[in-house]
């Protein structure tokens, strides 16, 4: 099976085309934008299935990443990502930003539990914390550095993600630090995928609301006939 990776969650705006079957990736394509995502997303996946030598018509998954992560880069990938599964009729699949991190952690230290963790602001952070064997057992959720500390006591799990040197820092030191980026490689992600079965169609993982919200009070009120 040929599948479509695709993480619109931080900065980069990446795509990927992998062979499940062979465990190998074909192709890939990747920006650091920043923002702009939605004006580039497309050309990012053509690149990668040039790169690939494939077409659309070979595809038979399409993964995403579903966060936690940027707001509106997680909106226009996940959307895109069921936009193209309607239209080639194959299935979606989403994929934490935090597994992703995780299971980059664990190929840099095998046999080890991960803390994954992002800086969200507000004194917040966003984790999860993988067992030995990947299995999720806490998370993802919105955390404080104090919460998020008293998970690697007596675990001594591997620390990924943009929050893993301030809390190794908060712990006093000792702790390995795997992946300290806001996103995995976008590989990672298509293998993820590829050993999920399809289920729930993809949705964006947010952990707290968003900051830019309707501003009611300048909403003029409706005249009745």
């Amino acid at each position: 099976m040929i599948l479509l990776a695709i993480d619109c969650s931080a900065s980069l705006c990446a795509a990927c085309v992998y062979d499940a079957g062979a465990g190998r990736e074909l192709g890939r394509s990747v920006l650091d934008l920043g923002k702009g995502h939605a004006e580039h997303l497309m050309a990012v996946i053509e690149g990668a299935l040039k790169n690939a030598e494939k077409t659309y018509a070979d595809l038979g998954t399409v993964a995403v990443s579903v966060g936690p992560g940027s707001f509106t880069g997680l909106r226009v990938g996940v959307s895109a990502a069921r936009g193209l599964a309607l239209a080639l009729k194959v299935p979606a699949i989403g994929v934490t930003t935090l597994e992703a991190l995780a299971a980059e952690a664990q190929d840099a230290f095998p046999g080890r539990p991960v803390l994954a963790a992002l800086d969200a602001g507000r004194d917040e952070i966003h984790a999860a914390f993988y067992e030995k064997d990947g299995t999720l057992t806490r998370g993802p959720a919105a955390f404080t550095l104090e919460d998020a500390t008293a998970m690697t006591r007596g675990t001594s799990p591997v620390l990924a993600g943009t929050a893993a040197r301030r809390i190794a820092e908060a712990v006093g030191g000792g702790l390995d630090i795997g992946p300290a980026a806001a996103t995995a490689d976008i590989a990672v992600y298509a293998r993820l995928a590829a050993a999920k079965q399809p289920g729930e169609k993809p949705r964006p993982v947010y952990l707290r609301e968003a900051d830019a919200k309707p501003q009611a009070g300048f909403v003029l009120p409706r005249k009745t006939p």
